[in-house]
């Protein structure tokens, strides 16, 4: 396995810079997911370390090595695209060996290495069946099997389960995460779907516009969102983003006479600055004995416009000043919108944004 290394690295199409110049060291066995919206670059990272597209600028190194100017086959990477790209006239067996028997390796070898990714995958019963005899989870555990007998130094996934349903989706996510701990492997994993990128990453890397807007492990993005893209992105639901005017430096106005109280650990943020964006949570506002107690809470009457039942919660769309605002209630009860609730707001956890800037002021962030 090895580590990988990218140095400034830019891509442009006619012209149009759609990476710029990003600078990321994955650590050699690290499993690191880039995540963002259509469009922000993710696919095209993962295809220029991969050789598939040529690089406008910049450096990949894969263990210690310049890959800039080898050929796909030259780099020792092994890639699982999002359609499969199987063979149909070939079975699983002769899917998984085809790259293989290219490179004239001793057919036992080839026979080994396929029935030991089939035994890590458990598809040796699938062997001898041709793709369209197999169901969507199957093909992709054979693209993944493909992948593994060639014994990359590393695996590239551009988001495999795109096709999936989303039951299927939540099991192959687990095959993929004991993939990883089975096999020991350095993993670059493409999805926009923050679920898998929280659930699978070791590290988290969140693109917008071709440029890394933060990256760490899911808890670190989660409770310390470096901007307000980040904010917005990671969590679901999105965090609560209101803008609010600073008063006094102590307070922050969202209405008239709706001013909410900031923690004295945050209020030295505020000296240079009269216009803050407030972020926070769903869980971390909630009717009064419906949530975390929290010691150092802003008690306000709210009205419920809208009730969201989920089972083991319940979102509440709640007027917040004259804006609208996320609440998750826990232990929940029916809910009529108009009805008026007692509701807390967990200001220890509150996060404070430069709405020109969209950086935190608040948090510390890798």
């Amino acid at each position: 396995m090895a580590r990988v290394e990218l140095e400034k690295l830019g891509k442009a199409f006619s012209g149009k810079e759609v990476v710029r110049g990003i600078n990321l060291d994955i650590a050699d066995n690290e499993f690191v997911v880039l995540v963002g919206p259509s469009g922000c670059g993710k696919s095209t990272t993962l295809r220029m370390i991969a050789g598939l597209e040529e690089i406008t600028r910049g450096k990949i190194k894969i263990g210690n090595k310049v890959v800039n100017q080898l050929r796909p086959r030259d780099r020792n990477v092994s890639m699982v695209f999002q359609n499969y790209a199987l063979y149909p006239h070939m079975t699983v067996a002769g899917n998984m060996s085809f790259g293989l028997s290219l490179t004239k390796m001793p057919k036992k070898e080839i026979q080994l290495r396929v029935e030991e990714a089939a035994r890590i995958l458990d598809i040796h019963n699938l062997l001898n069946r041709r793709p369209s005899q197999l169901s969507g989870g199957e093909r992709q555990r054979v693209a993944m099997g493909r992948a593994i007998v060639r014994q990359p130094d590393v695996f590239l996934f551009d988001e495999p389960l795109s096709n999936i349903d989303a039951k299927l989706r939540a099991t192959m996510r687990t095959e993929i995460k004991r993939l990883h701990q089975k096999i020991k492997s350095t993993i670059i994993y493409v999805t926009h779907d923050q679920v898998e990128a929280m659930t699978l990453a070791d590290r988290i890397v969140i693109m917008c516009d071709g440029k890394i807007e933060q990256t760490g492990t899911a808890g670190q993005v989660f409770e310390n969102p470096a901007n307000i893209f980040v904010a917005g992105f990671i969590g679901s639901p999105p965090m609560n983003l209101i803008e609010a005017k600073v008063i006094d430096g102590r307070h922050l106005q969202i209405a008239e006479n709706w001013n909410v109280p900031v923690p004295e650990n945050k209020q030295a943020a505020l000296k240079s600055i009269s216009i803050v964006t407030l972020g926070f949570r769903a869980n971390d506002i909630f009717p009064q004995n419906h949530g975390l107690p929290a010691s150092n809470a802003w008690r306000f009457d709210g009205e419920v416009l809208l009730a969201e039942p989920l089972g083991s919660e319940t979102h509440l769309i709640v007027d917040f000043g004259g804006k609208e605002a996320v609440s998750m209630m826990l232990q929940p009860r029916p809910i009529e919108p108009g009805e008026r609730l007692l509701f807390e707001l967990n200001l220890d956890r509150i996060h404070l944004f430069n709405p020109d800037t969209g950086k935190s002021i608040t948090a510390s962030c890798p």
